[in-house]
């Protein structure tokens, strides 16, 4: 067994669809830090769905459900950190306003 220590997301803006934003391909992830920051002047929203391979996302994965952030407001998902995500299991993620959130994870892989 291998592990390694990934950026799993990258930093990037939120959008305002449902977007997946990591896929653990040929893996088995464990979340270790998601975090979101609320860059604009207004409270946004973000929502937030672990799911397993060819699945979709709805209510039977939402982990985090339109938690609002205050303006310059960042926080980091403990109801994230630990959950492993299977191999093809993915983190989609759906903000309430486009432009708004900034968010980026990082986790393990283990092969």
């Amino acid at each position: 067994m291998a592990v390694s220590i990934s950026n799993i997301i990258p930093a990037k803006t939120a959008e305002a669809t449902q977007v997946t934003q990591y896929t653990s391909n040929g893996v088995q992830t464990i979340i270790d830090k998601f975090t979101a920051t609320n860059y604009s002047a207004s409270a946004a929203t973000i929502s937030v769905n672990l799911i397993t391979a060819a699945g979709t996302a709805g209510n039977d994965n939402l982990i985090v459900k339109t938690k609002t952030l205050q303006p310059a407001e960042t926080y980091t998902f403990p109801e994230l950190v630990g959950h492993v995500l299977p191999n093809n299991g993915f983190i989609s993620t759906i903000a309430g306003t486009a432009s708004a959130i900034n968010i980026r994870a990082s986790g393990r892989l283990v092969s």
